[in-house]
């Protein structure tokens, strides 16, 4: 599949409008489409300040390490710490050692974005990697575009959106939502509760799901949100139990599933009389959600700890060896893991550190990743990825209960699917 670079996507703001980037996250879901034709009214992008003179190179780290969505990225920060030292240690990106430069986005897409723009900037680094919610990936997007820099975004997300200046290594929405969906009417579900975060990809997500929903004869029941961080679910978990839907559809973020889960518990529900099917919940939230809630629950990721390869057996024991005996690993920092080996095999490719070389050298590079051998596809700058379904185990970690033969071409779009005609 050829690359389609002779093209700048529209800038979704002009930079850098911390405070319109504020009111996109809390009122946009759709994004920019690769090949879109360029905004005349486009700022130029600025003058990269990027240091190549030198034997290292600088990065930019960029995660929650405070806030709700700690309990979920500071793993992240680790995965990509710990690819950095691999990478470094057998002889770093064009013989540069990588110098990497940790933010933390706080839990709050105006930061994100504030601190996207220091590591540009200021910091000066050829490359970012991290985020987690999409609403701080839509903060930090014209950012990126503005000063035509990289972002590597690890997270599985809602889709809608492809950029020139963002690599998405997490699933998008035919790659984890739409298998999930496909598992669930496998397993003989004909109605489903939705319950999610008040912010864009949940409210995306469940716009396509309803629209499959209606495809697959499948009833919902109920669609209800809460902030992000919040704690107090008994009404809505209230709504869920009497709803009697054959399964929950789980888009929550953060911590607000450790609250979501006890009342759910607390109603006497669980993974035999109304199973949740959660696209937010990996290895290192189950322990601070409560295993006594999660075991038998159903999760929907690209990779578990528990994938059987070579690759995967060598990044969890590296990672143990440096964080300790009972650290486990998860999807998303595999994702970042993944995501810097593609950026270092990248601008291998491309000789050159430069945003635009990288870009004409991407489509197509490969990875040997843990979770499997994943390829960059340069029209929309996603990864091939292999779909998987697992259940919560009594140790708390994940099984595999179903998965694709071969890895899923990413479709951001959807255009693979009559169905979902007009979401975009």
């Amino acid at each position: 599949m050829p690359a389609i670079r002779n093209r700048r996507l529209r800038t979704l703001l002009a930079p850098p409008a911390l405070l319109a980037a504020t009111a996109l996250v809390l009122t946009g879901c759709a994004g920019a489409r690769a090949g879109e034709p360029a905004d005349p009214e486009a700022t130029t992008a600025a003058e990269s300040c990027v240091d190549t003179s030198g034997d290292t190179i600088k990065v930019g780290f960029i995660n929650s390490l405070s806030g709700t969505m700690a309990i979920s990225e500071t793993t992240v920060s680790r995965s990509l710490t710990m690819a950095a030292e691999e990478i470094n240690a057998a002889g770093g990106v064009l013989d540069k050692q990588i110098e990497f430069v940790q933010e933390d986005g706080a839990s709050d897409p105006a930061t994100f974005a504030e601190k996207a723009e220091k590591l540009i900037q200021q910091d000066c680094v050829a490359a970012v990697f991290g985020g987690w919610t999409s609403a701080s990936r839509k903060a930090m997007l014209p950012v990126f575009e503005a000063n035509n820099s990289l972002l590597f975004y690890p997270v599985q997300y809602e889709g809608l959106e492809a950029s020139e200046n963002i690599y998405y290594s997490g699933a998008t929405t035919n790659q984890q939502i739409v298998p999930a969906l496909d598992y669930l009417v496998e397993q003989g579900a004909e109605s489903l509760f939705l319950v999610g975060s008040d912010y864009v990809f949940p409210r995306t997500a469940n716009k396509i799901i309803t629209a499959y929903a209606e495809e697959h004869g499948i009833e919902i029941l109920g669609e209800e949100y809460a902030p992000l961080g919040s704690t107090d679910f008994t009404t809505i978990a209230n709504k869920v139990a009497d709803s009697d839907a054959d399964a929950v559809f789980n888009t929550l973020n953060g911590d607000s599933n450790v609250a979501f889960f006890a009342q759910y518990d607390s109603l006497g529900l669980d993974a035999e009389t109304m199973p949740v099917m959660s696209v937010s919940i990996a290895e290192e939230e189950v322990p601070g959600v409560g295993l006594q809630y999660l075991e038998g629950q159903l999760v929907a990721w690209d990779y578990y700890q528990t994938v059987e390869s070579p690759e995967n057996e060598k990044f969890v024991s590296s990672f143990k060896a440096a964080y300790g005996d009972d650290a486990v690993t998860s999807d998303p920092m595999e994702a970042a893991y993944t995501s810097l080996y593609l950026w270092k095999n990248m601008v291998e490719a491309a000789e050159s550190f430069a945003t635009d070389d990288v870009n004409d050298a991407a489509d197509g590079v490969t990875f040997d990743a843990p979770e499997g051998t994943v390829t960059v596809i340069g029209e929309n700058n996603h990864i091939t990825k292999t779909p998987r379904i697992g259940v919560i185990n009594s140790e708390g970690l994940i099984d595999t209960v179903w998965e694709t033969e071969e890895p899923v071409v990413p479709d951001p779009f959807l255009e693979t699917y009559d169905w979902a005609e007009g979401i975009a």
